[in-house]
């Protein structure tokens, strides 16, 4: 075996591994709350939708593409690779899709009562189950042409592939056909990430203005240690800077692998390492999002029969 391929499928290895454990953690936290009878906020039904999305894409991209770095080559039929590639994709788009909805719901649950937003805050909670469908329903139909270009290695020797991603291939097709493709597939993507660094901006701008309103009612009692509206603010903006930076390179990674021929062994593992990345990292970001959730949920099993958030 290569030691570079080895090296990569350590790492690979190592990113699925540290993956699953983080989605574990977040699903365990869900439950614990659940079956202890807590009241959950209503954003929590997305958060459960990522830790779907999250074991789809470590799943069909990472594992497959780990197996093949360290020396795996027999891998599924034609039917089994066209499965795998279009699970990742539908799981990747409804993965930014609920990050996507988590701002807005996020931006417009924190928007003050003045504000144009105020009217949909009670009706919220009605919108999310049909937005996630309707985010599943998109990203199944959107990429539906995925099937189309990926096949199996093992299959007829007489069909052109360009494209060897280890364990599939992708069929040779128009240049043309590629980049209306390419432009479709990665459209959605780019407009989830527009929409929430719009939300999020949105919640960083209230924040500071509340953050703003407080310092001057309380002037003379205002401490320099950081606030819960400085804290949240810094937790928006980490959480916003590492779902673009991972999405905006896997886009570009993909948009590569879309469109160059004879693609590079580079290449092909550093898009499915950073298509896995969002996938491990995001579960330990909400986790460190949702500490308070869990210490008053720890509370509540020593204090009270009653948890409300």
């Amino acid at each position: 075996m290569d030691s570079r391929d080895l090296a990569m499928g350590m790492v690979l290895l190592f990113h699925i591994t540290f993956g699953v454990l983080g989605n574990f953690c977040l699903l365990y936290h869900y439950l614990f709350l659940h079956f202890t009878g807590c009241k959950l906020r209503n954003t929590d039904l997305i958060m459960k939708n990522l830790i779907v999305t999250n074991f789809l894409v470590l799943l069909s991209r990472g594992v497959p593409q780990t197996m093949t770095a360290l020396g795996w080559k027999q891998f599924p039929s034609d039917f089994g690779c066209k499965l795998l590639f279009y699970v990742h994709r539908v799981g990747r788009g409804v993965s930014i899709g609920s990050t996507c909805l988590l701002g807005i719901f996020q931006a417009i649950t924190i928007s003050p009562r003045n504000s144009r937003w105020a009217e949909l805050k009670a009706k919220t909670p009605k919108y999310i189950s049909l937005s996630i469908a309707l985010c599943w329903l998109l990203y199944m139909l959107v990429n539906i042409i995925i099937p189309i270009y990926v096949t199996s290695n093992w299959r007829n020797n007489t069909i052109r592939k360009t494209k060897d991603f280890g364990y599939c291939s992708a069929k040779s097709t128009d240049k043309l056909m590629l980049s209306i493709s390419a432009a479709l597939l990665a459209f959605p993507d780019v407009l989830c990430l527009g929409l929430m660094l719009l939300a999020s901006s949105s919640m960083v701008y209230i924040l500071y203005r509340h953050r703003q309103r407080i310092q001057r009612t309380h002037r003379t009692n205002f401490s320099t240690r950081s606030s819960p509206e400085s804290r949240a603010m810094q937790t928006i903006l980490i959480l916003v800077s590492i779902f673009v930076s991972f999405y905006t390179f896997s886009s570009i990674l993909q948009v590569c692998l879309s469109i160059f021929d004879n693609t590079s062994w580079l290449l092909v593992n550093m898009s499915a390492l950073f298509a896995v990345s969002f996938s491990t990292v995001s579960p330990f970001v909400l986790l460190g999002q949702d500490s308070t959730v869990s210490r008053h949920s720890f509370a509540w099993v020593r204090n009270t029969n009653t948890l409300i958030l």
